[in-house]
């Protein structure tokens, strides 16, 4: 015998309780035996894609995040559960399409939870949104009565972000689901929207060291804790090093203090810290930013290191230059050049055929001049003696 098929849900719809939050509501089929335990199936696909949230449920309506930039499709269908007579009824579907123009909504949402103080979100424009576009950021949470409109609005290089106070009793265990709608005036430009979990976005304030010196042969820390956050929910991570920066070391604390024990008095240490929250008490794995350093102890004088670095390069290049004269004379006295025969020969043998004519001429030209010197003294004294017999004369 042919299982019977239920008749489906009836008369589908959906309306918005909040931003991004829709309720989908329907009436029960007609004609159902009283033996069937009914119970209703439904499930969303978003563009086509199944999403993979079927839920059995005998209410009358379900509470689901909706997706305005894509076009989202509810469906839902009446099972009767452990019963085997009878077959589901077929999918009763109905759809929300997206408004605006494709490739105009906000793009790329990413938003982070400062010290449980303040949320910070940025978002890029969509591709084919004009320059003009002016993107309006609206949350809402359970406990808030109405959504809110973000309104600490900044723009740095195209990109969007606005900080709102986001802030919950310090002993609060669970934290609401923040909806997010980003969306222009404009009716061109295609609205988001976004769920986010709180505890998934926590990033502590930046530690501040407030103590450290010397104990005991160690080093003692303390650095500051956030008053924001419920007692052991941070630990801590410290980095420290000596000297060398390429050489660090870290170590995890679970409170905002410790020791270094047995460190070199001679040397300087250099500490930073940072907080991260614990998993038992938030799911994200945002830290906090490195703490400005803090120094303890002096290095050695750099005076003697730079004094020794420039005077060992010159002690050695002084020392190549005497060792390679040294060496030059100590070959010249172990292994003298070798004169060569040849020129040897050549003085010999030259000296011996010199021309005596040549010798004979250079004698005669010698002797030339040697003459017309004297005749020249001659000549000058005997241009001196007239002048001086004529003074003498005159004198007299």
């Amino acid at each position: 015998m042919r299982a019977k098929v239920l008749p489906p849900p009836s008369n589908l719809n959906y309306s918005f309780i909040q931003i991004c939050t829709l309720n989908w509501t329907w009436n029960p089929p007609e004609n159902i035996s009283s033996s069937c335990d009914l119970e209703y199936s439904s499930d969303i696909v978003i563009d086509e894609v199944p999403q993979n949230q079927r839920q059995w449920s005998k209410s009358l309506f379900r509470v689901t995040d909706t997706f305005l930039n894509e076009e989202m499709r509810f469906k839902v269908r009446s099972e009767c559960k452990h019963d085997n007579a009878s077959e589901p009824s077929r999918w009763v579907e109905t759809s929300v399409l997206p408004k605006g123009i494709p490739g105009t909504a906000a793009v790329g949402l990413n938003c982070v939870w400062h010290n449980l103080e303040y949320m910070v979100c940025k978002w890029h424009p969509g591709e084919n949104a004009s320059s003009d576009t002016n993107y309006t950021l609206f949350y809402w949470f359970d406990g808030l009565k109405n959504p809110k409109k973000c309104k600490n609005y900044s723009i740095s290089q195209g990109s969007f972000e606005c900080t709102f106070s986001l802030t919950f009793p310090r002993f609060t265990n669970t934290y609401p689901v923040i909806s997010i709608l980003i969306r222009d005036d404009s009716e061109e430009i295609r609205p988001v929207c976004a769920s986010k979990n709180p505890t998934t976005l926590v990033k502590p304030a930046t530690p501040k060291i407030v103590q450290l010196s010397y104990l005991n042969g160690g080093i003692y820390l303390q650095w500051s804790e956030s008053d924001t956050f419920p007692a052991n929910c941070l630990y801590y991570e410290l980095r420290y090093h000596n000297g060398d920066l390429t050489v660090a070391q870290t170590i995890r604390v679970t409170s905002n203090r410790t020791s270094i024990p047995s460190v070199d008095p001679n040397s300087k240490y250099t500490f930073q810290v940072r907080a991260q929250p614990k998993p038992e008490c938030y799911s994200s794995k945002l830290c906090s930013e490195w703490s400005e350093e803090k120094s303890i102890g002096e290095n050695p004088d750099s005076t003697f290191y730079f004094v020794l670095i420039v005077t060992i390069p010159l002690v050695v290049a002084v020392s190549t230059i005497v060792l390679l004269v040294y060496l030059k004379r100590l070959k010249i006295l172990i292994l003298p050049p070798i004169p060569d025969p040849r020129e040897i020969l050549k003085r010999m043998f030259g000296e011996q055929n010199e021309n005596p004519q040549s010798c004979a001429k250079d004698d005669s030209m010698n002797a030339y001049d040697k003459l017309i010197k004297e005749e020249e003294i001659h000549s000058l004294i005997l241009t001196e003696t007239p002048e001086s017999s004529n003074s003498e004369k005159e004198n007299r």
